[in-house]
């Protein structure tokens, strides 16, 4: 079965025009045995089939790929780490942290990063809005926020003055642009490809005015 489930993340990642290290490809199917596994007791997603996950969860996190910089990143309400920890285990050298108020999501999360050795992973388990670090980042990324404007309102205290968000959304979020704040704006809003399935996927990059 792990065959097969290689084959399937490898045609993604070649119809992404992507270039992945064998030692990518190999975490990546490490990560995604862990969450077909811990689901089972868990309901960290719902999607259910093995298979499923692959496309709906590993190749559409690494979709965004092509957006992502070299500034410390921070995915909020990262769930089982999508696209935090797909992002941090394809790229070692990038500090991610990964942000979530859900116990079991954060604890499966602390067990990808002790397994496979995510060295460059930090694993927060708090509320967004009221999470007060010092530090500020280049990159809030998130994949399942509920409106554009709650999470700029959630996290923009989080935002380094020439930070970006990059928000993934379903359809053109004309609603959800118009409710953004005025000292918000939009710096692109990119169709995303993502194979193996179906409807509409974006790529939402916010920043300060």
């Amino acid at each position: 079965m792990s065959d097969v489930f290689k084959a399937r993340l490898l045609k993604g990642v070649q119809q992404l025009g992507l270039e992945l290290p064998d030692t990518s490809i190999d975490r990546l199917l490490a990560y995604h045995a862990l969450l077909v596994k811990w689901n089972k007791a868990y309901n960290l997603t719902s999607v259910r089939d093995a298979h499923e996950m692959i496309d709906r969860h590993l190749i559409d996190s690494l979709s965004m790929l092509h957006s992502v910089g070299d500034g410390q990143l921070i995915d909020v309400g990262t769930g089982p780490g999508l696209p935090g920890m797909v992002i941090a285990l394809i790229r070692p050298e990038l500090p991610v942290w990964l942000l979530d108020s859900n116990g079991k999501k954060t604890r499966f999360l602390n067990q990808v990063k002790m397994s496979l050795n995510v060295d460059n992973a930090t694993v927060i388990h708090h509320r967004l809005e009221s999470w007060q670090p010092e530090l500020k980042f280049a990159q809030i990324t998130s994949r399942a926020f509920a409106t554009l404007s709650d999470m700029v309102s959630f996290s923009r205290h989080l935002l380094a003055s020439d930070g970006r968000f990059l928000a993934m959304k379903r359809q053109y979020p004309d609603v959800e642009i118009a409710d953004l704040p005025q000292d918000i704006k939009v710096i692109a809003v990119n169709p995303l490809r993502v194979p193996g399935t179906d409807g509409e996927r974006h790529l939402v990059e916010l920043g300060f005015q």
